[in-house]
């Protein structure tokens, strides 16, 4: 017996989520529309918010909902240093470890041939009037530790050279192949706290 084309719709929209396969998705969907139909609203009213209300921060490329999100905003923020993240969970996991006072760049995204994402898809058309910009002094580097962030950090390093920058990446105080979203707060803090010259 085949499912409603609705419920198979929403079936097919859940699995777009990371790490929800076939059978993960149709229980989601069986639980939102037997269990939670309140919840289920909430989520669709809240996807729909999100999706017409949040934009780019015009400096930082995180996610906003004004022109400058409240970090680039913030005029006590230390105006020389740029720490470059892959992801907005990464930004929110350095400000959670009261670690840096500097600004951010959000790539979305890293280096990662095997899913065809290469320099062109990571904003650095905008990164580079960025940092550039003649207050920024110190660029730190501050990808995963995994394959792809490693390439990442390389090319950014590449980038940077001769810029007349001063470019660091947080220490390994992190686990190799470990992200910055899953890391403890200590470790995070130390990672940034221990930062190295990229040569």
């Amino acid at each position: 017996m085949k499912n409603p084309p609705a419920l198979e719709q929403l079936i097919s929209a859940l699995k777009v989520l990371p790490g929800v396969g076939p059978k993960t998705a149709q229980r989601m969907a069986f639980h939102l529309l037997q269990r939670d139909k309140q919840g289920a609203d909430k989520l669709a009213r809240a996807l729909d918010m999100a999706l017409t209300r949040l934009t780019h921060c015009q400096r930082c490329n995180t996610f906003s909902e004004a022109e400058l999100c409240p970090i680039c905003a913030d005029e006590e923020r230390r105006q020389d240093q740029l720490c470059i993240v892959e992801m907005p969970a990464d930004l929110m996991m350095l400000e959670q470890a009261k670690c840096y006072e500097g600004l951010y760049f959000v790539l979305m995204g890293r280096i990662s041939p095997l899913d065809h994402i290469g320099p062109k898809d990571l904003n650095l058309d905008k990164l580079l009037p960025r940092a550039l910009d003649g207050k920024v002094s110190e660029v730190v580097i501050a990808t995963n530790f995994t394959a792809e962030g490693e390439v990442t950090a390389h090319m950014l390093s590449e980038l940077f050279k001769d810029r007349g920058l001063t470019l660091t990446r947080i220490a390994r105080g992190m686990p190799v192949g470990g992200e910055l979203e899953y890391v403890d707060l200590s470790t995070l803090a130390q990672a940034v706290y221990e930062r190295r010259g990229v040569s």
